[in-house]
């Protein structure tokens, strides 16, 4: 390696970081989607902490998280994360409401967590690490990591089983407390893991990405080659065009020098 390569190649790193850094954010939200995955269970059990009274604490959750996405909506971004809200504190209330039972608020919340949990390990196993199957299509890959880019499939499996040990520890610590612990000990625990294992998945993501090779940009593949297609159509044309224009001419002068002859 020369003195000109090294930079080169430190700057080539530097832009694979800084690519899988944007992937990662737009992928999971970012700031914002923390803060909106966080306040409507905050709210909830801030107010059911005050008062006890389920009504108005689900109430409150539900209305923030409308509120989220209506924000999103008038500043014309994506809905995604705010939307995936909106449906997960619906569920916690109609659970807690049905059931009479503010603990039930956060049920639904944790079945979807254990759920995710085993999925993420369950395809890992497949051949199909599930985290390859959300980011692929945000680093313009799609599959092709699956079958043209090994050293990439072993990255996505990595932060797959990542993804699923942390959340399954996550769920071990708050099952147990659904059982034994009040609703406000649940919850305020619930809160307070919201964030931290995200961070450290996200982080193990990106390490793992970071080190692993650039991904194929499928998109870039085909728009390249519907060019060479049509370059090469338009080649074919103008081939075909050259190749008739003299044999045309010729036929008409040799008619005529015919025609001159039989004159004679």
């Amino acid at each position: 390696m020369t003195s000109l390569d090294k930079p080169t190649e430190e700057t080539e790193a530097d832009d694979s970081r800084a690519v899988t850094e944007a992937a990662l954010f737009e992928a999971f939200g970012g700031v914002r989607g923390m803060v909106e995955t966080v306040l409507p269970g905050l709210l909830f059990v801030t107010i059911f902490t005050l008062n006890n009274d389920l009504h108005m604490s689900a109430i409150a959750a539900l209305a923030v998280s409308l509120v989220l996405v209506v924000v999103r909506l008038v500043m014309k971004d994506t809905v995604k994360h705010a939307f995936s809200g909106v449906f997960g504190v619906a569920f916690g209330v109609v659970f807690a409401m049905m059931t009479d039972n503010a603990k039930n608020f956060y049920l639904p919340g944790m079945l979807y967590t254990l759920g995710l949990a085993l999925a993420y390990i369950v395809t890992s196993l497949a051949g199909v690490p599930l985290i390859g199957l959300i980011l692929g299509p945000v680093f313009k890959e799609n599959l092709s990591w699956r079958t043209r880019n090994p050293g990439r499939k072993k990255a996505y499996t990595k932060a797959s089983y990542a993804w699923g040990l942390i959340l399954l520890a996550k769920s071990a610590i708050l099952f147990p407390l659904y059982w034994w612990a009040d609703t406000e000990q649940l919850g305020w625990v619930l809160v307070t893991l919201k964030i931290p294992p995200f961070l450290l998945a996200v982080w193990l993501t990106w390490v793992f990405l970071a080190k692993a090779p650039a991904p194929i940009d499928v998109f870039a593949e085909m728009e390249a080659a519907e060019e060479a297609e049509k370059a090469e159509k338009e080649r074919a044309e103008r081939e075909k065009a050259v190749v008739w224009q003299p044999g045309d001419a010729g036929g008409d002068a040799a008619d005529t020098h015919g025609g001159r002859h039989r004159k004679s």
